[in-house]
């Protein structure tokens, strides 16, 4: 909001004529503009800053001596967007914005430039075309704002990232996009991390700590630099909030990944290929072994599947699992050098819930295995085909007391929308997809639009965060594609490993979700 001092407008006088009256009255004086702005701090946030769009950290300005109300700031910036608060916290408040969104921030000096003040909408930022130290002078008592680009950017001071833990995540790794629950290196020394595992074609970045997008992550030099069957295209890496480069895995597979953060490197060695997932896996057997099974670690005891009359690529099981780990493979051969059948991320659990993700590789290494982390009766089916695993717990009261496990009672509410990198809005709480309640039924709501590929949950009262239950799948990755959902129940919970539906197949589909069944639909209208 604008905040204007116009005491008065006097018929006839010109602004900024000091109006004298009748003998013993005080002058009236006729102001136009903006009142100061009066505080004693000052922040700017963006990808453009050194902390990013970090509203709890943001990149702090400083008051002269001369001015309290001049602030100003010298450092570097990136090229991306910013704009500037008062204080930390909260993006509700008011924020210093240029007149018009998109005013550039460049090699050309800026001097005295008008801003505005005001939150909400419109979202008006600077736009910094030119990365480089720069030096910044924003005047509240004038509302104007002065820029001079000094030189590029310096070279950053490399100085070892001391952690106690290294993750990854991005949609090429094992873990998607979960940040609360990143796929974790192995540490080595102090500054060495290793990891061994399936990477898919798609995007990584690292970070020493899970739970939070607003820190600094490992990222490469440049954004997309390419990890492939020839190694990393660069092996340097920086430590930054922003911008928000990543590496994409141009070749899916088998990788060993190395980072040294002592003299910030990255090594990316090519291990074998995956075998492609649209090929399916010919076998007339297949066997499961591990501590969880009934014929525990023995390959001589190996607990055979039962192949479907009707689908030689489905095979199934029903029996009691104990707490411990399994994998599966087609034929024993009294060794453990064949390839298994294996989860997509190590230590992938079984529950009364269910399995956490329904992708599973077949590999010789590394040796993941699904961990069985309830015992009880379950039925366990393999679709050779496909490349899924479904589980589902035989066992009374499975899932204990999550909401809509026993009971099934409908869930009331009138509003529902879809979040996710595969809907039209992506991940943002302020730009959801709404669904449409039907006429007749107000537990049916239904959308039609496109999706892209990527992953998607839907949530009945969005409160801003991400703190609130969602609607997953029973397992990660759940696939929606041109054939439907590959499973149709989901949950309703705050479940922390985050299950979200997997969208492989970009088109524009109809979207329904039955409130009294517990149940999605998907059709693919393309």
């Amino acid at each position: 909001m604008k905040y204007r001092n116009v005491i008065y407008t006097l018929t006839g006088l010109a602004l900024g004529v000091v109006v004298t009256g009748c003998e013993g009255e005080k002058d009236l004086i006729i102001i136009e503009g903006n009142l100061p702005i009066k505080t004693s701090t000052l922040y700017m946030v963006g990808d453009a800053t050194p902390n990013g769009w970090s509203i709890d950290a943001p990149t702090q300005l400083e008051a002269t001596e001369d001015d309290p109300l001049v602030f100003v700031w010298e450092g570097s910036l990136n090229a991306g967007e910013m704009k500037l608060c008062l204080a930390p916290g909260s993006w509700d408040a008011a924020f210093i914005r240029p007149v018009n969104n998109g005013e550039e921030i460049g090699k050309a000096d800026i001097v005295n430039a008008t801003f505005q003040m005001h939150a909400g909408d419109p979202d008006e930022k600077w736009r910094v075309s030119e990365a480089g130290v720069y030096h910044l002078t924003f005047n509240l008592r004038d509302w104007t704002m002065s820029s001079s680009y000094l030189r590029g950017q310096d070279a950053p001071v490399i100085e070892p990232i001391l952690a106690e833990a290294l993750y990854i995540v991005g949609d090429a790794t094992p873990a998607g996009w979960n940040i609360d629950a990143p796929v974790a290196l192995d540490k080595k020394s102090d500054y060495i991390y290793e990891w061994e595992g399936a990477l898919t074609a798609g995007d990584f970045k690292a970070c020493t700590a899970s739970g939070s997008w607003d820190v600094a992550f490992v990222r490469p030099l440049a954004d997309g630099c390419v990890i492939g069957k020839n190694g990393v295209e660069s092996a340097d890496f920086m430590y930054c909030a922003a911008p928000d480069y990543k590496w994409h895995v141009a070749d899916a597979g088998i990788y060993h990944l190395t980072f040294d953060l002592e003299h910030y490197t990255i090594e990316a060695v090519f291990k074998e290929e995956i075998v492609n997932e649209k090929n399916p896996i010919e076998t007339p057997t297949l066997y499961m072994i591990g501590d969880a099974t009934p014929g525990g670690w023995s390959m001589d005891d190996a607990t055979a599947f039962t192949v479907s009359p009707d689908n030689r690529y489905i095979f199934s099981w029903e029996g009691e699992l104990v707490e411990g780990n399994m994998k599966a493979c087609l034929e024993p051969d009294g060794t453990f050098s064949c390839p298994f059948l294996r989860p997509a991320s190590a230590g992938c659990e079984i529950s009364s819930r269910g399995v956490a993700s329904s992708d599973f590789v077949y590999t010789t290494s590394p040796d993941d295995q699904w961990k069985v982390t309830e015992a009880g009766r379950y039925s366990i089916t393999f679709d050779l085909e496909n490349w899924t695993i479904s589980v589902k717990s035989l066992s009374e009261n499975p899932g204990g007391d999550t909401p809509g496990d026993d009971e099934k009672a409908p869930l009331e509410t009138e509003t529902l929308y879809m979040i996710g990198d595969a809907t039209p809005g992506g991940w943002s709480m302020d730009n959801l997809t709404a669904l449409t309640p039907d006429a007749s039924d107000p537990y049916v709501f239904t959308w039609e639009g496109n999706l892209n590929t990527g992953e998607m949950k839907a949530c009945l009262q969005p409160d801003g965060t991400f703190s609130c239950p969602f609607l997953h799948p029973l397992s990660a990755g759940c696939v929606i594609d041109a054939n439907g959902v590959a499973s149709p129940e989901f949950v309703y919970d705050k479940d922390s490993s985050d299950p979200k539906w997997k969208i492989t197949s970009a088109g524009r589909y109809r979207i329904t979700f039955n409130l009294k069944k517990w149940t999605i639909e998907a059709e693919c209208l393309d």
